[in-house]
C-alpha cells in the first residue's frame, strides 16, 4: 500500500495555490484551505499563524515550482548594469503570466482585506529588491543618467514592471506577450541605461489586428 510522502505544510501550500488559481477564484479563508487540504483549521494555523503568512508562503512556493532562480540567473550573473537591467526586465516580464492567476485573486481584495494587502506588499517588495539591484548596478558602472536619484529610478522601474501594467496592456488592451516585453524592455533601457537604440523595440512592436 502506497502513502503520500508530502508533508503537511506543502499540502497546505498546494491546496492554497489550487484555490487561488481556480477560474473566478475568490481569496480563500483559512477554513476553505483547511477543507481543501483535508485537515482542521487549527492544523493550518499551527503551520501558518496568519493568513498573511500563508499567502506569502504560497507565493514563494509558487516561485520554487516555477524555478524563478533559474529565470533570474542571467540578471544576477550579468557583467554590466545595462545587461543586468535588460535581463531582469525580460525575466520578470515573462514571469508575470505564470503567477497572474494567483496575483489576480490577491490583488482583487487588497483594498478591503488587510491580510491580503500585507501579503501582496511583501510580494511586491521582493520584486522591488530586484529592481533596486539593477539600478545599483547601473549606478556602479556609470550607465545611470547623471543626476538620477537611485531611489526614484527604482520607483520608476518597479512601477513599469507592475502586474497591473501587464494586466492593462495584455488583458485589457490585447497586447501580445512579446510586444509587452519588447516595449517595457525598450522603455527601461532607453530611460535608465541611456540605450536609445532600445527604443526601436518599442517603435517596431505592432501586433496584428484582431
Amino acid at each position: 500500500m502506497s502513502s503520500d510522502p508530502t508533508d503537511t505544510p506543502t499540502k497546505i501550500l498546494q491546496a492554497t495555490l489550487k484555490l487561488l488559481e481556480a477560474p473566478d477564484a475568490k481569496l480563500p479563508t483559512m477554513s476553505d484551505i483547511a477543507r481543501a487540504t483535508g485537515i482542521s483549521r487549527q492544523a493550518v494555523y499551527l503551520h501558518f499563524p496568519t493568513r498573511t503568512d500563508l499567502l506569502v508562503a504560497a507565493t514563494r512556493y509558487q516561485d520554487r515550482l516555477n524555478d524563478i532562480d533559474t529565470g533570474l540567473a542571467p540578471s544576477r550573473g550579468a557583467r554590466s548594469g545595462a545587461e543586468r537591467l535588460d535581463a531582469f526586465v525580460t525575466a520578470w516580464g515573462n514571469y508575470i503570466p505564470k503567477i497572474y492567476g494567483v496575483a489576480r485573486a490577491i490583488m482583487a481584495v487588497t483594498d478591503t482585506d488587510a491580510e491580503a494587502a500585507a501579503a501582496w506588499n511583501t510580494r511586491m517588495q521582493d520584486m522591488r529588491e530586484g529592481c533596486a539591484a539593477a539600478i545599483k548596478a547601473l549606478a556602479e558602472d556609470g550607465t545611470l543618467p547623471p543626476g538620477t536619484d537611485m531611489e526614484q529610478a527604482t520607483d520608476l522601474l518597479w512601477t513599469l514592471l507592475s502586474v497591473r501594467n501587464w494586466e492593462n496592456l495584455t488583458q485589457t488592451c490585447g497586447w501580445s506577450q512579446d510586444c509587452y516585453v519588447a516595449t517595457i524592455r525598450g522603455m527601461a533601457m532607453a530611460t535608465l541605461a541611456r540605450d536609445l537604440g532600445a527604443l526601436t523595440d518599442v517603435l517596431a512592436c505592432t501586433d496584428p489586428p484582431a
